[in-house]
């Protein structure tokens, strides 16, 4: 298992812990974000990914793992690109919009300043 992304929250929108909770998912975004959809997501400073994202490979925010079922087809792109990623918690196996990278989960993270998050293939 080797890491292909790695990076950390330095801030929080007011409505993104809101996201999890309501929509069972949530929004990073790199630095710069624009301010209506900076609300929602959570700020990670890094957008450096090192492979391919793939099904089977795992996403952990902090201590807890999730395991990927479906990577939309701009995921990659818009992580490097913007650093702006979706995770869906929902486990979907067929996905729903191109951006988004669905896992499966048993409880939802609680992310906080300094949430480390990294994928791994």
């Amino acid at each position: 298992m080797s890491t292909i992304f790695n990076t950390t929250v330095t801030a929080i929108g007011p409505e993104a812990e809101g996201m999890i909770e309501g929509a069972n998912m949530l929004i990073l975004f790199g630095e710069g974000a624009p301010a209506d959809l900076a609300e929602f997501c959570f700020t990670i400073n890094n957008k450096d990914l090192s492979g391919a994202i793939q099904i089977g490979g795992t996403v952990f925010i902090d201590e807890l793992a999730f395991p990927i079922t479906f990577v939309g087809e701009v995921v990659e792109k818009n992580l490097k690109n913007l650093g702006h990623i979706t995770i869906s918690f929902d486990g979907s196996t067929e996905g729903s919009l191109p951006g988004t990278l669905h896992v499966s989960a048993n409880h939802l993270p609680k992310l906080t300043l300094g949430t480390s998050v990294k994928i791994t293939s």
